[in-house]
């Protein structure tokens, strides 16, 4: 009996760039959830989550760095761990897709975090004044200069006028809040000739849940209501667009609402006149 002994081929080695870029994404993604859980629970403050938020994408940046390393080693050695390096430049590019499209957003648009369909008469924040914390963005509008890169960036932020009464505009606009499941600070119904309505309520963005503040006022017009809208961001020098974006979404809401047709209430049926009783026949 033969026996043919076998050559052991000596396993290439992983490339240990491949596996500190897949360790540094899955690190760079752990990161961001904690920061994402820990804000939405409340208990991080927006300035410090934002700080998490850029050593996370700092180490998904290097993690793809790592990754192409990882490729030219794997080309010209000859090394395993293709797949490592593969994972971690994808996590990278998933993680840099959303920051790169806000870097886009904030170079075309203004750096303004308050916009409002009256600049010169703004909505007022009054009970959402006293809820701000120390270190957020004054409650007070910013002013002309606000107001010019306003009408340059969003000329269509307008009030919405609507033929029906204000307190239906008011009651279409609480709706609408209530829909959205914002947590509605202050309100105040309308009343014939002596008071405007307003609405107060504080939005949560998506994913991070930062507070954005909402102010609508409702107002007696000449065919119907005026309806005003503020949205201001708490935090931050710019809001990429945020706040227009949501006055014109809740402008049409509010609009559609208060511009249905109510049912007309049905007419109650004639009375079937009864016919003369006609002579019997002999």
């Amino acid at each position: 009996m033969l026996y043919v002994a076998r050559r052991r081929v000596a396993a290439e080695p992983v490339s240990k760039l491949a596996i500190w870029s897949r360790r540094l994404a899955l690190f760079a993604i752990a990161v961001v959830l904690l920061v994402i859980v820990i804000v939405n629970l409340g208990f991080l403050d927006p300035v410090p989550a934002i700080a998490s938020l850029a050593g996370s994408l700092f180490f998904a940046f290097v993690a793809m760095v790592l990754a192409f390393g990882a490729f030219v080693v794997i080309w010209r050695q000859g090394s395993r761990g293709l797949r490592l390096a593969v994972a971690a430049l994808a996590i990278g590019v998933a993680m840099l897709a959303y920051p790169a499209f806000l870097a886009v957003r904030f170079y075309r648009l203004p750096a303004v975090n308050d916009i409002t369909t009256d600049p010169v008469d703004p909505p007022r924040f009054e009970a959402i004044a006293r809820l701000r914390p120390r270190g957020a963005n004054p409650v007070a509008y910013p002013g002309p200069a606000a107001m010019q890169l306003q009408r340059t960036a969003y000329p269509d932020i307008e009030p919405l006028m609507v033929s029906a009464t204000p307190l239906e505009a008011y009651e279409a606009a609480l709706a609408v809040i209530t829909k959205r499941k914002w947590r509605i600070v202050d309100v105040r119904a309308p009343q014939t000739g002596r008071r405007e309505g307003r609405i107060e309520a504080v939005a949560r963005t998506p994913i991070m849940g930062f507070r954005d503040d909402i102010v609508v006022r409702v107002r007696a017009a000449e065919d119907g209501a005026r309806v005003d809208i503020r949205s201001a961001s708490r935090y931050g020098l710019h809001d990429f667009g945020a706040n227009a974006s949501r006055i014109r979404s809740l402008s049409d809401d509010i609009d559609d609402l208060a511009g249905a047709e109510k049912p007309k209430p049905k007419a109650p049926p004639k009375p079937v006149p009864k016919k003369a009783a006609q002579p019997a026949r002999r």
